[in-house]
């Protein structure tokens, strides 16, 4: 029987098993939301702006195992997903997005809506492909899942002309796919990891640092085996929070800029550091050079060959899946008749840091609300166990210090890439995937603008989302760096117009909330909690002074951090 291309394309959606598809329409993918009208096994979710179709496939994606899906037209409608595929690419999250293209006849002759989609994605996804005749647009979605999803995860593009999916043919689904230059890496070298295991038993001064890829190849149940069985401290990147138990007593917090102080003198002074799942990115170590200055053994595992030694010296690479090298690492290191060392030294000096970090929490006020306060209530009140996510800036960097992720998928944030805006819409992939938790966004007067219209995309499908606006009044991490690196120079960080949050809310179908009292706080929070099928918006006046510590400034190493205003 012969399909047209947009009912192939919908088809094979169904194949993969896809149960949601975010987007918006427009002339070139007409015929493919004509073939999803027909049918109702895919879901569409119609966003109010491009941008957010792939945040909130993004944020679907990463509480899941799954790959988020997006359906965009051609011209403005793809241009506007750019920063939302760039977003997921630079944090390696699975991603399928399909966009129409102008009619084959017509590329190249500046058709309206026409642009280069490959071209203006090719730096920002795994893979792309134009797809120039019918017949290769079932193959074509099954390589784009495969690609998606194994390996290093990452966006694909799938490009189709409106003539494309208007054309008739045979339809058959593969089975499965085989791509001859393209293998991902499966299992470590043996010999490596064995060199990995007498590094480990043999240190005295030992670091475990994990990043995302923890999270993404779910090797959060492995990883917490070998701090377990070594007895070593652990650290997270911003990332990986949530690989490892936050509560446990061997999680020194997560390092890099705004790190614990514990987590960043750990990783500085440590003998041997193995590296899993992380890039030595450098709002990480901080300045190579500096990083550098202290002797030390690394083990870095990563399944992208490229990741690894790209910033710093490696001893021992080991390229393969996490899950798979940790469970041999692991089998190592339990066969082996010598233990580790004794650290007990060493983490007699962790407990120092710890406990002088400890001393440089933020002092509460009962005058003005404190946003660290905030992020604790939110904590207490959901006893760890919400989704959080955020959007980029201050408050981003407070909830990931003061809630305490426990499993992994609960920590939703744009790393990579920083994208303001980000909060909103991936909290509705969170919500969709799991309709039944609590799912909170913690964002910023600023970054909540970005893509506020979404509120009406949360009444539509009755999506009941708690927003926490952590409102100063300015642009904070902006402000912040104004204040320590450019003479207190506040060059348009200040919000000047804002609107009233609680009437907007309103205006949208939600409930608002305006919060201003410390006293005020908790009440708040749990009458809008107790609002299990209402999104309410939170708007807490906070105190604009606040900053965010620790702090290590650009530029500057682990050990150059900045404690507070006086230290």
């Amino acid at each position: 029987m012969e399909m047209t291309g947009a009912e192939i394309t919908i088809r094979c959606l169904q194949e993969e098993g896809v149960e949601f598809v975010f987007g918006y329409p427009g002339g070139a993918v007409l015929h493919i939301y004509d073939a999803l009208f027909q049918q109702d096994k895919v879901k569409h979710i119609l966003v109010r702006h491009e941008q957010a179709a792939v945040h909130a496939a993004d944020g679907y994606a990463r509480c899941s195992d799954k790959a988020g899906v997006v359906l965009v037209t051609s011209g403005p409608g793809i241009t506007n997903a750019v920063t939302g595929i760039a977003t997921a690419y630079m944090d390696s999250i699975p991603m399928v997005v399909i966009s129409g293209q102008v009619p084959t006849y017509a590329i190249g002759e500046d058709a309206f809506q026409e642009v280069d989609a490959v071209g203006i994605t090719r730096p920002c996804v795994k893979h792309n492909f134009l797809v120039k005749d019918v017949k290769d647009i079932a193959s074509t979605i099954k390589k784009a899942f495969y690609l998606a999803k194994s390996g290093r995860p990452g966006p694909v593009l799938v490009d189709i002309p409106k003539d494309i999916s208007n054309q008739k043919c045979g339809f058959v689904y593969p089975d499965s796919i085989a791509i001859r230059a393209y293998q991902p890496p499966g299992r470590g070298d043996s010999e490596q990891i064995r060199q990995a295991a007498e590094l480990l038993m043999q240190a005295r001064r030992p670091m475990i640092y994990a990043g995302g890829g923890v999270v993404l190849s779910d090797s959060s149940a492995e990883l917490t085996d070998l701090v377990k069985l070594t007895g070593f401290p652990c650290t997270n990147t911003l990332m990986g929070l949530g690989g490892y138990p936050a509560t446990d007593r061997q999680f020194v917090g997560m390092l890099g800029m705004h790190g614990t102080y514990e987590a960043n003198m750990a990783m500085q002074h440590c003998d041997v550091l193995v590296a899993i799942g992380a890039r030595f990115d450098d709002r990480v170590i901080g300045n190579v050079e500096h990083f550098a200055q202290v002797p030390r053994k690394i083990i870095h595992i990563d399944i992208d060959p490229s990741s690894i030694a790209k910033r710093v010296k490696v001893d021992v690479p080991i390229v393969g899946d996490l899950k798979l090298v940790l469970e041999e690492l692991l089998s190592v290191l339990r066969k082996n008749e010598k233990k580790t060392g004794d650290i007990a030294d060493w983490w007699k000096q962790i407990e120092e840091w710890r406990e002088f970090g400890g001393g440089l929490r933020y002092k509460n006020s009962s005058e003005i609300i404190k946003p660290q306060f905030v992020i604790e209530t939110l904590y207490n009140l959901t006893g760890g166990d919400a989704y959080v996510t955020s959007d980029v800036g201050q408050h981003q960097m407070w909830a990931a210090q003061y809630y305490k992720f426990n499993h992994p998928r609960r920590w939703i944030n744009s790393g990579g890439l920083g994208t303001m805006g980000f909060g909103l819409p991936a909290a509705m992939g969170v919500q969709l995937m799991h309709p039944d938790a609590t799912v909170a966004c913690v964002t910023g007067e600023g970054s909540i603008q970005m893509n506020i219209q979404e509120l009406s995309t949360c009444l539509q499908y009755r999506l009941p989302i708690k927003v926490l606006s952590l409102n100063n009044r300015y642009l904070g991490m902006v402000r912040q760096w104004q204040q320590f690196f450019h003479g207190n120079r506040f060059s348009e960080s200040y919000m000047d117009a804002l609107p009233d949050f609680v009437k907007l809310a309103e205006a949208y179908g939600h409930i608002g909330m305006f919060i201003e009292k410390p006293s005020d706080v908790e009440p708040a929070m749990k009458e809008a909690f107790s609002r299990k099928n209402d999104l309410v918006f939170m708007d807490f006046r906070t105190d604009p002074a606040e900053n965010v510590y620790p702090m290590v400034p650009g530029g500057k190493g682990l050990s150059e951090v900045v404690l507070s205003e006086d230290l």
